[in-house]
């Protein structure tokens, strides 16, 4: 961050050059939402990318720093917390571009200051961990996943939009759902390092040790506990598609794409036979696309009042 110039207030220049960064980031690293969101209007599109762009930045921080302490990585989530503040408070702030444009949509998207800053500290849950990652109970995933996760759909609703605050606890369950989802989808990749993002309350349910998952062992065991996990990501899913219209009409449709899209990988680690170690479940860029015009006229009415 000590790279960047202080400013106060960035030039249009500065402010395209930021967007463009921010879509980039969102175009390579999340390739599925960035499909999604080319069904938003234009004008909607830039803030959700500086949003998703943050998300990654903060992520990044944790995930690419394994080599350094956690009191390290800590400080530098505090470096950017103090840095949104400024933005937030309309002091000069370091010009990078992801604090550019969200100097820039703020005042269009208002976005609480609490629910970035709660989401860094979702994020250092994991920086803190030193050694193994275990949850004993869904209540502590939960939280986990609230603060990874749903915090990023509370923040994209200011930008998609909604005409009843309700519509927020629906935003909330689609965060849950696709934390859930990504971790049954990479439950091999953190096994092997050290990681069990599942309930330790569920394995002992379905009899199943963390020995079979860190040894990435296909037991009967494991596939019904990755049963279990994907019905209850589906009850996420299901619960948040009721809040879909709740929402502007121009971002309906995106959202619901958001979720059939990211719910189907939930149904590409069903067809190869629960095998979640030694593939990573996705869906193609063919399935998108067959997806789109089927799931639009599906959503035509339904959506449209």
């Amino acid at each position: 961050m000590t790279d960047y110039p202080v400013i106060h207030s960035p030039d249009a220049k500065q402010i395209a050059a930021a967007y463009a960064y921010c879509r980039d980031v969102t175009r390579t690293h999340a390739k599925s939402f960035y499909f999604c969101t080319q069904t938003l209007p234009p004008w909607k599109r830039p803030a959700i990318y500086g949003i998703y762009a943050l998300c990654r930045r903060v992520d990044d921080l944790v995930d690419t720093n394994r080599q350094v302490s956690p009191a390290e990585v800590s400080a530098a989530i505090a470096v950017w917390s103090e840095a949104l503040r400024a933005v937030y408070r309309g002091a000069p702030f370091p010009a990078h571009p992801v604090l550019i444009a969200w100097h820039d949509f703020l005042p269009r998207f208002p976005v609480k200051l609490e629910h970035p800053l709660e989401l860094m500290q979702g994020c250092l849950m994991d920086a803190r961990a030193d050694g193994p990652v275990r949850f004993e109970t869904f209540d502590e995933l939960y939280l986990y996943a609230y603060r990874v996760a749903a915090l990023v759909g509370l923040m994209t609703s200011e930008v998609f939009g909604y005409r009843d605050a309700s519509a927020l606890q629906y935003a909330v369950a689609l965060g849950i759902a696709f934390q859930l989802t990504n971790i049954l989808r990479d439950v091999g990749e953190d096994a092997r390092r050290n990681r069990i993002y599942l309930p330790l309350e569920d394995l002992r349910r379905f009899g199943c040790t963390e020995e079979m998952i860190l040894r990435e062992q296909l037991t009967q065991e494991v596939v019904a506990l990755l049963k279990f996990q994907i019905r209850r990501a589906r009850d996420f899913y299901r619960e948040a598609e009721c809040g879909i219209p709740l929402l502007s009409r121009d971002s309906r449709f995106t959202v619901l794409l958001s979720s059939r899209l990211y719910g189907g990988i939930l149904r590409d680690i069903e067809r190869h036979g629960y095998d979640v170690f030694s593939r990573r479940a996705h869906v193609s860029l063919g399935g998108k696309l067959w997806v789109v015009p089927r799931l639009w006229l599906q959503a035509r009415w339904r959506l449209s009042t």
